[in-house]
């Protein structure tokens, strides 16, 4: 599962890799065959010949194969047969096991090897496709500095797979000419096709959200490259032609340093978290993207005002899904609400989301059922204040009072659709 972040997905670290049984940076994992070695000697000293255990010595390589390197079982499939000897002839003649047991040691440290070479080309791979993994996410979600677009904001990925990296949730933020857009989403289905699907909406969204002046066009240029897109698999004879995501289209106008605009497509509509309390955005009439034709007409842009402090939370499914063992949803609306009103200061993003993060998996019991994406903005404070105790930026109130819009919107929880 992938940590909080500032708003960015990254490639795994090198302590994602941290290699098991290691001491300051070192490796220990040949501690526990020699321990072995050595304790099977010293045993086999201190019992009859009704009880052997000097053969036993075989199990040593094969322990190196499990946790240690080529170079390091290879020594260890050398020392063990060494060691019997040097044990074996010791022993008086009638406690001496003789050729055969030598046989079987020297014939395990040499599977041992084989088995290890096995191991080290498996693991291997599994980091080149890591790699691969994450590298494919960090172009699909590109990493997002710190107050980019003048939003503060922060985003967490939880894939359904503990193994997997890639999924259908994307999510962007896009400075333009007009503004800064902030797009996420939820493809239907999994897999690499969900993938290409959301590459390529991302990539459609960058471009529009940067020269179009109005989110309904913005949601139409993703609803034709969306159609592009299920044509040309259907072309390719691919069975995923059906395939849709739903949206959230948000836009934050370079006019109004309240003023916010808000797209729904199909998606549960953002959650406006707040000192002053937690409420939903009205939901739209927006369908899905890939089910434009359905319904031609352009859907409404909602128009609202945010308060100081204020922060627009938006997940995918897999969090308002999220079951408990006895089968019910997880509460998000009322769980936000409820810790909120205890800490106002959990409304700044990157506490929000690592509080729906932590609530979510408490819940789930961290089974996830789907990909889950939470992802938090609001307008960072020009003069880059700390918000008070009660989560609000400090800074002035623009002239008209707490709440006022330019043209004459006015209250922090105005609303206007068109």
């Amino acid at each position: 599962m992938r940590a909080v972040s500032d708003g960015g997905v990254s490639p795994a670290g090198d302590a994602s890799r941290a290699r098991p049984l290691r001491v300051r940076g070192r490796s220990v994992a040949w501690v526990p065959p020699l321990l072995l070695l050595i304790c099977i000697v010293l045993v086999d000293f201190r019992t009859s010949a009704d009880f052997r255990v000097l053969s036993w010595i075989v199990l040593v390589p094969g322990i190196a194969a499990a946790i240690c390197g080529v170079r390091g079982t290879a020594a260890f499939a050398v020392l063990a047969p060494v060691t019997y000897v040097a044990a074996d002839a010791v022993l008086p003649h009638q406690y001496q096991a003789g050729l055969p047991d030598l046989v079987l040691a020297a014939l395990g440290g040499a599977l041992a090897v084989l088995a290890c070479v096995v191991r080290v080309r498996g693991e291997r791979r599994m980091l080149h496709m890591e790699d691969v993994a994450a590298v494919i996410r960090s172009t699909v979600l590109r990493p997002l500095p710190p107050g980019w677009g003048g939003l503060e904001h922060a985003a967490v990925y939880l894939s359904a797979d503990s193994d997997a990296r890639v999924g259908g949730d994307f999510y962007d933020i896009q400075t333009g000419l007009h503004g800064t857009r902030v797009i996420l989403g939820d493809v239907q289905g999994k897999g690499l096709g969900a993938v290409e699907v959301a590459a390529a909406l991302l990539g459609t969204f960058r471009e529009a959200a940067y020269h179009e002046a109005d989110l309904s066009t913005i949601a139409g240029r993703l609803e034709v490259r969306m159609q592009r897109h299920i044509a040309m698999r259907r072309a390719l004879g691919r069975e995923d032609g059906d395939r849709f995501a739903t949206a959230v289209l948000i836009g934050f106008p370079a006019s109004g340093p309240r003023g916010v605009e808000a797209l729904v497509l199909g998606h549960d509509p953002p959650l406006v978290v707040g000192p002053g309390g937690v409420r939903r955005l009205p939901p739209g009439h927006g369908l899905p993207v890939g089910m434009g034709e359905l319904d031609p007409a352009a859907p409404p842009v909602l128009h609202a005002v945010l308060a100081p402090g204020e922060t627009l939370l938006m997940t995918t499914d897999g969090v308002t899904e999220a079951r408990d063992g006895d089968g019910a949803f997880y509460p998000l609306d009322a769980d936000v609400a409820e810790a909120v009103a205890a800490d106002p200061g959990l409304a700044r993003p990157r506490r929000l989301v690592a509080f729906v993060r932590e609530r979510t998996l408490r819940h789930c019991g961290g089974r996830l059922g789907d990909d889950t994406t939470v992802f938090a903005v609001r307008r960072a404070d020009p003069e880059g204040g700390e918000p008070d105790r009660a989560g609000r930026p400090a800074r002035a109130d623009p002239p008209g009072g707490e709440g006022a819009e330019p043209g004459g919107e006015g209250g922090g929880n105005g609303l206007s659709g068109r």
